[in-house]
Parts: structure tokens; C-alpha cells; sequence
């Protein structure tokens, strides 16, 4: 077994995220952006939108600066000439995944998640289950609130004894799309419209029968390829696969020649390498990361590769926040150098930098031109026309200076 440092595994993760691509010289494609989903493999979704929706951020990190229709056509629109290259479903959470993926989430190798505590609700309503999917089925794509208008209308068409609380209907419809039987048709102004799986699936896809070994075997391949060096706790959490059919994906996986075990020095755990990861020299370069990238999302992993101890402070009251609200790591050079607190202030047509801090030891001189440099390139990504530093961190008079 070989084994490799911490700054070897580093820039084999970096690589396999894609960070040791060059950013494209023209306008990033949809070319371009299968390469970024060919790396991170998935995409998460998150409802907060402070400073941008999560699932745009991970493609600018890669790419620059792009048209995010280029991700919404990819997600939420399918013609002839452009088929749909994502659907959403339960991964990682809930998630853009290439629509090939498919059958390897519903093959049963992913545990059900929260869910499943609903499944009493859909034994004691069955006929709730068909209203919905009937309503779906005319109607759809259609948001929660719609179903809920259209269940309730004809509830009072039928009279008593037919009646269900529109929290049921809600709860019964994401529990069918966790289930997999309903996914996304589009999203209006980010609401989720459902639609029926066999309306957005090519039937190709659905037609694919999978086992849930073979399930967990494409999936952790799929986590082996995005994370490089990984653990197998790393692997299964990619996307929170349980323990023992990861268990055994991995063995089977070494046994094939797909994973390598690998030791990395100061890990407890062995390590598994993909037989394709690569490991450049050196990465160069700077992205600011949101907290809901691939690369910093399993925060123990994080602060095991970087040395980096990473927190989302939402839910934590602002008197207690050690960085701030929602807080981008920035990359540079292949180290995570600092970290910033970014809200898009749309009223007033700016990215503010609300808190800038330093990591120790880093490199001021470069590192302060680069972060500015980066902030104003999100910020005219965004529409925004500059970026307004706030007052709190080590980095903030200087980099107010240079941002102006």
C-alpha cells in the first residue's frame, strides 16, 4: 500500500474538482459545464439566497463568470436540440444530478431519508396519494400550492368525507418526490414545480433496471471520481449512502482495480484513490467557494485536507458568529487563505464583503489583490455594479481600499 501525504491528496482532490482546469479564455458553453459536472458529479440545492443560489455558485468557481441560464436550461428544460442534462432529486440533500444517474439513486442502494417518517400518512391516505398524482398528472408542472388549491377544490365538488389538511398534501408530495414517483418539471422564481418522473426521465433511463449493489457501486465510483483520495465514510457521504452497502461497494470496487487503498499520513482511516485521479504538481489559481460546494461541504474532510475548521453560522444568533452569516472560503493556490461574508445587495446594486479574515500564515501581499480581484468578478457576474467592504475582520481596511 502506498502511502501519500496530506498536500498529495490535497491537489489529487483539488484535480479531480476540477480546480486544476484552466478557466475557459471565451464564453463558458454547455461543453464547458459538463466538464464541471463530469468532476463534482452532482450539484446541491439550497434555499437560501443571501449572496446566490448554492447550485449556481460551485459552476462560477470553476468557470468564471457565465450565464446561469446555461444551468437552468441544463436542469429545467429539454428540446430536440438541447435534451435535459440534470433532474432533481434526493443525492447529497436535494440535488442536480445528471439524468443517466438515475436508476443508480432509485435502485435502493441510498437510504431513505427524513421522508420516510410520512409513510404512516400515505397508509392511512391512499387515496390522497392518487388525488395528487391525478392533479400532477392534468396539471403539472405545478408547485405544492397549486395542488393543494386544486385537491381542495375537488374535495368541496365531492362533499363530505373527502377532505385532507393541505399540510397532508404537502407532506404527501415531497414524500413522492423522495420516492422518486414525482421530480421537478421546472422552477418558477425557484419554487419547485412538480411534474410526473415519466414526463421528465427519458424513458431510456427509466427503463434501466439497477440493483442496489451495482447502485452503490456506480455511486461510490461516481464519489471516487469527485473527491480523488477519500475515505470510505468520505465516499458513502457523497451521497449518504449507508454503511454497509458502502462497505461492500468499496471492497468490490478495490477488488476491480477501480479503487487503490491508499494511507495518508495523519488520517486514522484508510483511504481509497480512484485508478483515474490524477495529481498535478501544483494548483494555481483562486475561486471563492460557497458553503454548499462539493469541496468544503463534509466539513471534518475539509479541515482533514486543509487544516481548515469550517462552520455555517445561519442558525447561530449574530452575537455569538465567529465569521459571520453566510461565509465564503476562498482558494488560492490550492490552500484555503480566507474566508469572506457576503451578501448581494441588490437595493443598492452591490456585493458586500460584511466580514473579511485572513487564515494564519497566509500570504498578504498576494493574497489581498487575488481576493479583490475575485470579488469583483462575482459581483459583475451578479449585475452588481461594485463590491462595499464592511468594517469587521483583519482584511477589511485594506481590502476596502482595493476593491474601490
Amino acid at each position: 500500500m502506498q502511502t501519500i501525504s496530506v498536500a498529495t491528496a490535497r491537489k489529487t482532490f483539488l484535480a479531480a474538482q476540477g480546480f486544476a482546469d484552466p478557466r475557459p479564455s471565451g464564453v463558458p458553453s454547455r461543453r464547458h459545464l459538463k466538464r464541471v459536472l463530469s468532476r463534482v458529479q452532482l450539484l446541491q440545492l439550497d434555499s437560501v439566497n443571501v449572496a446566490v443560489r448554492a447550485h449556481y455558485m460551485p459552476v462560477f468557481s470553476r468557470l468564471g463568470s457565465y450565464d446561469p441560464a446555461l444551468l437552468d436550461s441544463a436542469a429545467w428544460s429539454h428540446s430536440a436540440k438541447q435534451p435535459r442534462l440534470l433532474v432533481e432529486t434526493w443525492a447529497h440533500e436535494a440535488s442536480l444530478l445528471p439524468v443517466e444517474d438515475w436508476p443508480l439513486i432509485r435502485s435502493g442502494a441510498k437510504r431513505d431519508g427524513w421522508w420516510k417518517h410520512y409513510g404512516p400518512l400515505i397508509e392511512k391516505s391512499p387515496g390522497l396519494v392518487d388525488e395528487i398524482l391525478s392533479v400532477v398528472k392534468e396539471l403539472g408542472p405545478i408547485g405544492a400550492g397549486g395542488i393543494e388549491r386544486q385537491v381542495e377544490a375537488d374535495a368541496q365538488r365531492r362533499g363530505p368525507g373527502s377532505w385532507w389538511e393541505r399540510s397532508e398534501v404537502k407532506r404527501v408530495c415531497e414524500y413522492l418526490f423522495g420516492v422518486g414517483q414525482l421530480t421537478t418539471g421546472t422552477r418558477r422564481s425557484f419554487e419547485r414545480l412538480y411534474d410526473l418522473t415519466e414526463r421528465v426521465v427519458p424513458p431510456e433511463i427509466l427503463a434501466v433496471s439497477v440493483s442496489a449493489d451495482e447502485g452503490a457501486r456506480g455511486l461510490i465510483e461516481r464519489s471516487a471520481r469527485a473527491l480523488g483520495v477519500a475515505t470510505e465514510t468520505d465516499l458513502r457521504d457523497y451521497y449518504r449512502l449507508g454503511p454497509a452497502p458502502a462497505r461492500q461497494a468499496v471492497a468490490e470496487l478495490v477488488e476491480s482495480g477501480v479503487l487503490e487503498p491508499v494511507a495518508v499520513r495523519g488520517w486514522k482511516a484508510p483511504a481509497y484513490r480512484h485508478f483515474e485521479a490524477r495529481t498535478p504538481r501544483a494548483v494555481t489559481g483562486r475561486a471563492l467557494l460557497c458553503p454548499f460546494d462539493p469541496l468544503i461541504w463534509e466539513r471534518a474532510r475539509t479541515e482533514r485536507l486543509f487544516g481548515f475548521r469550517y462552520r455555517i453560522e445561519i442558525y447561530v444568533p449574530e452575537p455569538k458568529r465567529v465569521y459571520g452569516y453566510y461565509v465564503f472560503p476562498f482558494l488560492l493556490d490550492g490552500e484555503l487563505a480566507a474566508r469572506v461574508d457576503l451578501k448581494s445587495d441588490r437595493a443598492t446594486g452591490v456585493l458586500r464583503v460584511q466580514g473579511a479574515f485572513a487564515e494564519e500564515g497566509a500570504d498578504l501581499a498576494r493574497l489581498l489583490p487575488e481576493l479583490a480581484a475575485e470579488l469583483r468578478h462575482m459581483a459583475e457576474w451578479l449585475g452588481l455594479s461594485g463590491v462595499a467592504v464592511g468594517a469587521r475582520g483583519d482584511l477589511a481596511p485594506a481590502l476596502a481600499k482595493l476593491v474601490r
